[in-house]
């Protein structure tokens, strides 16, 4: 029997393969599919060196075509500095959920930018109030560009503040967002002004020690906490953990790496007290915002349907479009 060959697709394929606005309605998409019980859960696993460590997260696509989904991503925060390298490599394996056959290997990097920019993007758009105009964005690297990308596409933003602990990079996100979006751009120093002046508070960094305190963010913000997806990462007091209104991408995760972890390990809340996961608010299962005063935390650590519905995207438009090198393992 002809099986089809393996397609290996570089980070340049999936950059042009994938838009962000493709990306943020198919996270929805799959947020939703969860939310409504067509999916079974993900899986992860994970294992730590002295200066980063290896996650592999998995699922399984059931509510349209059928995939096994895989993605391996190594994390060292200081490669930057010390290599040149970015801080996330990996690869994704996606698979025939019939037979397991390998059907595409994908460099991750563009997907995991890409992904988890869409999903603050929809957490935004259920959470965040609808008007909200002004944004701060804590963390000027290529996610931090993601992240504000993604937000423009949902809400009518037209002032951002851009905090790095490098003032060259947040002078850097200022000058060259500014053009290429139009719109406007300050790079900040004093962040707790510009928390208390923003809807929106974005937060993806490698922090190991909170930096957005509870009595800076004012009544009404959605706060986005994108960079603790680690147990020793850390962005949010715990203090506004517990006493702000939290949403999860996943519950389970959430508590064992993300910020919510922290407010537990301060006996500060339970996971009883987390809200909802993302996914029961985008099915309709629970409310989003109910007021315009609630401060809400989308604790975001990275769910693996969040990969795989970008890589499927990726994978039948290469194939449709003959994009990428093609491999055949039983060769």
């Amino acid at each position: 029997m002809q099986t089809e060959p393996t397609l290996l697709l570089n980070r340049s394929d999936v950059e042009q393969l994938c838009t962000l606005r493709e990306c943020v309605d198919a996270v929805e998409k799959v947020f939703r599919w969860q939310g409504e019980g067509k999916l079974p859960p993900p899986g992860i696993l994970g294992l730590k060196t002295r200066d980063g460590g290896l996650h592999v997260k998995t699922a399984i696509l059931t509510a349209d075509k059928s995939y096994i989904v895989a993605k391996l991503n190594t994390n060292f925060p200081e490669n930057r500095t010390r290599f040149g390298l970015p801080t996330i490599q990996g690869v994704i394996v996606l698979s025939n959920a019939a037979n397991g056959r390998p059907l595409a290997l994908l460099d991750s990097i563009d997907i995991t930018i890409k992904r988890t920019a869409a999903a603050t993007a929809v957490a935004a758009k259920y959470l965040a109030r609808q008007n909200s105009r002004t944004v701060t964005i804590c963390g000027c690297g290529e996610q931090g560009r993601a992240q504000l990308r993604a937000l423009l596409l949902v809400l009518p933003l037209t002032k951002v503040y851009a905090f790095d602990i490098d003032q060259n990079a947040s002078a850097r996100f200022a000058g060259e967002l500014s053009d290429e979006l139009e719109i406007d751009v300050q790079a900040v120093r004093a962040l707790r002004s510009a928390i208390q002046s923003s809807d929106v508070v974005v937060t993806c960094t490698t922090a190991r020690e909170f930096f957005i305190h509870r009595a800076d963010v004012a009544p009404g913000t959605f706060v986005a906490a994108i960079g603790a997806d680690d147990a020793h990462k850390q962005e949010i007091d715990p203090a506004l953990m517990a006493s702000a209104k939290v949403a999860a991408d996943s519950l389970e995760q959430c508590c064992a790496i993300g910020d919510t972890h922290h407010a537990i390990a301060k006996h500060l809340m339970s996971k009883e007290d987390v809200y909802a996961e993302l996914a029961e608010i985008v099915a309709g299962k629970e409310s989003g915002r109910t007021h315009e005063a609630e401060i809400i935390v989308f604790d975001s650590t990275g769910v693996a349907i969040e990969d795989a519905v970008a890589a499927a995207i990726v994978y039948e438009k290469a194939r449709a479009g003959a994009i990428g090198s093609q491999f055949e393992f039983a060769a």
